[in-house]
């Protein structure tokens, strides 16, 4: 948990990231916008990077936080793609920087754990093999994936919100389905 001066710090950053690319933001941008000094920033952070990656992965626990169970497709989708709705800018000047690995890296890892916990709460006691259920998260994490980073790719379109309601209409059954496939009784 980030103490009042890093919440300062990361909030006034994430504002400067909705309003101008990640190259054209300085330490000295960050900390006249929260008023703070460079000392103050650099004894929290030691470059704006390890600052990216602390909003990111504070992003990700936020996430897996709040979603202790999912049940469906498209509340994976949108737990997913949360805080990139709430930053699109933010989150498009990080994707497009060269800092784009620390947010595909956490991406993955949040997809990942997404997955995970719809799996277990779909399979509710129902019996598969410990590899076709690693084989099933992983299908799920790819796809996953896969639609954040088209819709980066993209530029974060409108519409992703019917786009997550076709999948998930399209993508009905499959997943009970693919249980019945792999389950022992």
């Amino acid at each position: 948990m980030p103490n009042f001066t890093e919440k300062a710090i990361c909030n006034s950053f994430v504002k400067l990231l909705n309003e101008k690319p990640l190259k054209q933001i300085t330490v000295k941008d960050i900390v006249d916008d929260c008023g703070l000094n460079r000392n103050t920033f650099y004894y929290h952070f030691s470059d704006i990077p390890e600052l990216i990656e602390r909003i990111i992965k504070e992003d990700a626990e936020r996430i897996i936080f709040e979603n202790k169970k999912i049940t469906s497709i498209k509340e994976c989708i949108n737990a997913i793609i949360s805080f990139a709705l709430k930053n699109r800018k933010a989150v498009l000047h990080i994707y497009r920087s060269v800092n784009r690995d620390i947010y595909e890296q956490y991406q993955w890892h949040i997809c990942e754990y997404i997955s995970t916990i719809f799996v277990e709460e779909r399979l509710n006691g129902r019996i598969v093999s410990n590899t076709d259920k690693k084989v099933i998260i992983q299908y799920l994490k790819c796809m996953f994936f896969g639609i954040l980073i088209d819709w980066l790719e993209t530029g974060m379109k409108d519409g992703i919100h019917a786009y997550i309601d076709r999948i998930s209409e399209l993508k009905q059954g499959d997943f009970e389905r693919i249980i019945n496939r792999c389950e022992k009784i």
